[in-house]
């Protein structure tokens, strides 16, 4: 990677010259159009992964982060790479170990012979797409590297903010059933992801089918081509954010994170992030189907993998082995949502 020995722009700048950066935004059926593409192209590599492909391309369409959380050996970094590919992102994969520093991911000030002066050479964070590869098996120090830039867009290094490319997106992996060695993720970190997703075994078929198409390629790595490029892929989220949601859909999305609030299984419920989350990404699930509404079933649909992992949950419930995710799917259950209703007419609205 080159050197920048430029002074990088402040924060305000970053903000400034990203907010002048918009594209125009894409219509809804454009929209869902090119994510069907996406998902197609994706398929072809990604066998048996549909539903959380589907949703980790509308957490990215919704300006998300995604962690993949299951077993090795389930597709979750080809699922990672082949969707930057689609989109047309540039990707970069860094292998978390417990001695990665945090300046292997921002970067850091390096002296520069040539020029006698510290410059800064940028770390793998500089990309489009990010993947944090097995992301507990290094430390939280390092882990708390990636906050501000998932939060913000941006790093500091020395006291200098650096803006990241835009868009800009993590994708995380991790192991949920080896402890030696790995750092649980801190609750701050886990709440900037949108999802957290399981993969889970493919069903027979489908692993008969990976093996085939291994067979057919001949070779071990498996290539995507680009659908759409960044420039496309900023258009279609300017576009999902111009998407109307009902007053009602909102107040469900409250209501549903008000509950794990008081759950009695529940030590600290989800915050105003999580009921966010279930709204943008229920938003972008919605364009996706190529509707222009969002209706409580996109937001049900969205529970789980949006809050469970914003939980904590009381000592007696972890010792009787509850699930966050069983006691979400239990809030859904119970909580009254709205009635489904579609986009109500201008005039109505105004």
């Amino acid at each position: 990677m080159s050197l920048d020995p430029s002074p990088p722009p402040s924060p305000l700048d970053s903000a400034t010259l990203r907010a002048a950066a918009r594209p125009e935004p894409l219509p809804v059926g454009e929209i869902a159009s090119l994510a069907g593409d996406v998902l197609r192209r994706v398929a072809t590599v990604v066998v048996g992964m549909d539903e959380a492909v589907e949703l980790a391309l509308a957490s990215i369409l919704a300006g998300g982060h995604v962690l993949f959380e299951d077993l090795p050996g389930l597709g979750k970094t080809l699922a990672a790479r082949s969707l930057a590919a689609a989109l047309g992102l540039d990707f970069r994969r860094l292998q978390c170990t417990p001695d990665l520093l945090p300046s292997d991911i921002t970067g850091s000030f390096v002296y520069s012979p040539a020029t006698t002066e510290l410059v800064f050479r940028p770390g793998p964070v500089f990309t489009g797409m990010f993947l944090a590869d097995e992301i507990n098996r290094t430390s939280p120090k390092t882990q708390s590297a990636l906050l501000e830039a998932m939060a913000e867009g941006q790093v500091s290094v020395e006291g200098r903010s650096f803006a990241l490319p835009s868009p800009f997106h993590v994708v995380a992996t991790a192991n949920p059933i080896e402890f030696e060695g790995t750092y649980a993720l801190p609750e701050a970190q886990l709440d900037r992801f949108l999802v957290r997703l399981e993969v889970g075994y493919p069903e027979r078929d489908g692993e008969t089918q990976i093996l085939l198409n291994r067979v057919e390629r001949q070779h071990e790595v498996a290539t995507v081509a680009p659908v759409v490029d960044a420039g496309t892929l900023s258009a279609m989220q300017a576009g999902i954010e111009r998407v109307y949601v009902e007053a009602d859909v909102a107040r469900y999305c409250v209501d549903l994170a008000v509950a794990t609030r008081r759950h009695r299984s529940i030590e600290v419920g989800a915050s105003p992030r999580g009921s966010q989350g279930l709204l943008l990404l229920g938003r972008a699930l919605a364009v996706v189907a190529g509707r222009d509404f969002v209706t409580p079933e996109d937001v049900k649909r969205v529970a789980v993998p949006v809050l469970a992992h914003r939980l904590s949950l009381t000592t007696q419930a972890w010792a009787d082995g509850t699930r966050a995710a069983d006691v979400v799917a239990g809030i859904v259950a119970d909580v009254p949502g709205p009635p489904p209703v579609g986009r109500r007419a201008t005039t109505e609205r105004a």
